[in-house]
């Protein structure tokens, strides 16, 4: 990652984000109603905690079969996913609730997901929101040398077969996150001296990570040991299971609303300044899709909606519904593009495709 500070243009002759956001703040004030989440998000809060957790109690106090037991890990997985899309995410954004105290207590969910907050809003909120595509920048292009996510990236012979291997790997997201991606980004951060507001103590930081993994170690692994009259390595297996299903179901949600080949990957002037306005930016790099699907909408948490997340971060994602319109109309009037794809499958047939382009030889192309 690079460490030099980028801009963006100041310029929008047009004042489109300026005209954008009179309008979606009209919508809020004319409708009376808050830019965080409401009654619905509670209840979703109810309903993917359930999935989550109520199958792992059912493990520890029930006599399962083992096919019972596979079934109750997937099931795990899925509200693992729902929980970081839904509840999570939210939180860490400040859009959760107007009370920063709840915003606080959903956004701590991550570290029962195995994450950590203060590596998350470091690589989200600042790295990604800000720099949203910008390689050397963004860290959600980064895999080292086994995918190549962007034209950028340096080309390797095993790339020509990543559109094969890649889903492969995408399960692997949380699990990554639990053993080794949290040390790595914390080390990393720190010592840059990043923050998404005020830079923490370093030992309290420390402390907080070592803790908090140990606390979830026990949860997820020795308590069950403890409990279950089950060989060590099947307790392992089902924790695998829960984790592979949880990143698949993540990874693949991340991949379509920017790797795809409608999401731009513009690099900065050679004085580090970007040629559009932020806003702007981020009409260019992102990408909806399923947005007519109400289960779509309802599990990912309205992450189909990305253009409208990243234009309005701190806005509740149980309000991409009705801003939508707003954003499109707005985008379309100023003559911009407004990325998106009408299904899901279509969206990720596009991104494989996108995948196999990428894992072309740059060398050979025409």
């Amino acid at each position: 990652m690079q460490n030099k500070a980028l801009s963006f243009s100041r310029t929008d002759s047009a004042n489109f984000f300026r005209t954008l956001n009179k309008r979606v703040n009209s919508y809020f004030k004319e409708n009376n109603i808050k830019r965080t989440g409401d009654w619905r998000i509670w209840v979703k809060t109810i309903v993917m905690f359930t999935i989550f957790l109520v199958p792992y109690f059912l493990l520890l106090t029930l006599n399962i079969p083992g096919w019972g037991q596979l079934l109750l890990t997937i099931v795990m997985g899925i509200g693992m996913a729902g929980v970081g899309m839904n509840v999570m995410h939210d939180g860490n954004h400040g859009s959760f609730s107007n009370k920063e105290w709840v915003n606080r207590l959903m956004g701590s969910s991550i570290y029962i997901l195995a994450g950590n907050v203060y590596n998350w809003k470091v690589q989200h909120n600042v790295l990604h929101h800000t720099y949203t595509n910008i390689h050397g920048h963004d860290e959600d292009l980064e895999a080292g040398r086994i995918l190549r996510f962007s034209k950028h990236s340096k080309w390797h012979k095993h790339h020509k077969f990543q559109h094969y291997y890649s889903l492969i790997l995408y399960g692997l997201l949380t699990i990554n996150w639990a053993i080794t991606t949290d040390w790595q980004q914390m080390s990393r951060y720190m010592k840059r001296k990043l923050s998404y507001g005020k830079f923490p103590n370093p030992v309290a930081n420390w402390s907080k990570l070592v803790i908090s993994k140990l606390i979830y170690i026990a949860m997820w692994i020795v308590l069950p040991m403890l409990i279950l009259d089950e060989a060590w390595w099947k307790i392992l297996i089902g924790f695998f299971i829960m984790h592979y299903t949880a990143g698949l179901i993540l990874s693949v949600v991340f991949q379509l609303a920017h790797v795809m080949e409608d999401a731009q990957m513009p690099l900065p002037e050679e004085n580090g300044t970007m040629k559009n306005t932020w806003a702007i930016h981020q009409l260019l790099t992102t990408v909806n899709f399923g947005t007519k699907n109400r289960v779509v909408n309802w599990f990912t948490g309205g992450l189909n909606h990305q253009v409208e997340h990243h234009i309005f971060p701190n806005i509740s994602h149980v309000h991409y519904g009705k801003i939508a319109k707003i954003v499109k109309e707005t985008a379309l009037e100023f003559n911009l593009p407004y990325n998106e794809y009408k299904t899901t499958r279509k969206a990720v047939a596009a991104h494989f495709r996108y995948l196999r382009e990428m894992g072309m030889n740059p060398a050979i192309q025409v």
